[in-house]
């Protein structure tokens, strides 16, 4: 396996490919996907997206994988780490379109990029962000063994001085001891 792309049981996180854009487009162009997200993307932000992660992805090293679920759709999101670049953190972070939520896609994919940060980056944390609202998610951080900590919450710096997705909440888990 190279560092650019994980295997789980049911999924493969892979470099992204130019067949991708069009299935992200139109996740991103789902309301009840961005619900917790100030708006929908119109294709040319979601471009505009890709482009920044295959920029991390080569500045760092990491980022967002592109998620397939081999025999199922070679497209269902995309799951990874990643500097937000307004906090000296490493954040783990996802989005799935909406036929495959609620099969523990997220958590799989989450772990695997989690484990991969400290297997291989040796990181001693790695946190998340989300909207107070966002049950799905809070949920998967639960379930990946993340806690929150409430003394780290912020307003979000790129969402709009008294938006109600401003406000977040910061979670945290820290490196396994040897």
């Amino acid at each position: 396996m190279s560092s650019r792309t994980l295997r789980t049981e049911r999924l493969v996180l892979r470099p992204w490919r130019d067949s991708d854009a069009a299935p992200f487009a139109a996740m991103s162009a789902d309301p009840a996907v961005m619900e917790h997200y100030p708006s929908v993307l119109i294709r040319a932000q979601a471009d505009a997206v890709i482009a920044r992660i295959r920029a991390h992805f080569a500045r760092e090293g990491f980022g967002y994988w592109a998620l397939e679920a081999p025999g199922i759709a070679e497209f269902v999101g995309f799951t990874g780490i990643a500097r937000p670049g307004f906090m000296p953190v490493v954040e783990v972070g996802w989005r799935l379109a909406r036929p495959y939520w609620g099969l523990g896609l997220a958590t799989e994919a989450g772990r695997a990029a989690i484990d991969w940060g400290f297997d291989r980056l040796g990181l001693d944390e790695i946190v998340a962000f989300v909207v107070p609202m966002n049950l799905r998610s809070q949920r998967v951080m639960g379930r990946l063994g993340m806690t929150r900590d409430p003394a780290a919450d912020f307003e979000h710096p790129m969402v709009p001085v008294g938006h109600r997705l401003r406000p977040h909440w910061l979670y945290r888990i820290a490196a396994p001891k040897p």
